[in-house]
């Protein structure tokens, strides 16, 4: 029988599709939040800094070698669960220095061909959560064909 409001109306379907979350050995260990959540074909990635599995920080002054870096870690989520680079629904992108921007769009052109651009958001913002990064990038994705 399908769930009802006291009003009569018919309430949507609860998908009985269990959610995964996970944090890929891939990544670096951080506690409070999963890196990765799967609701369906739906894939969602947390912001991804420039830290390599074992948390160390990767390219300290050197915007490419964080933004490479950030893109490896992309990319090692959305395989965790399914997923690759060219399944990008929608990404948002975190940086503290315009100045960075055209080796920004350099760099992503290495993960993402042309042909699979996302609807992506770029956000300039005074700071990320630790003063050393000048990038980060969180996606939503679906599980690859």
């Amino acid at each position: 029988m399908p769930d009802t409001e006291m009003s009569g109306r018919q309430l949507p379907r609860r998908s009985t599709m269990a959610i995964e979350r996970s944090n890929p050995s891939t990544l670096a260990d951080m506690s409070g939040y999963s890196h990765v959540v799967k609701d369906g074909t739906t894939v969602y990635v947390a912001g991804q800094l420039s830290r390599n599995s074992a948390g160390e920080t990767i390219g300290e002054g050197d915007f490419e070698a964080q933004a490479v870096q950030a893109f490896k870690n992309v990319q090692a989520a959305l395989e965790s669960a399914g997923s690759n680079m060219i399944s990008i629904l929608k990404m948002n992108v975190f940086m503290t220095h315009r100045e960075d921007i055209p080796a920004y769009r350099e760099i992503k052109t290495r993960f993402i061909p042309d042909d699979a651009l996302p609807v992506s958001t770029l956000i300039l913002c005074s700071g990320l959560a630790d003063p050393v990064f000048r990038i980060e990038v969180e996606v939503i994705g679906r599980v690859a064909e």
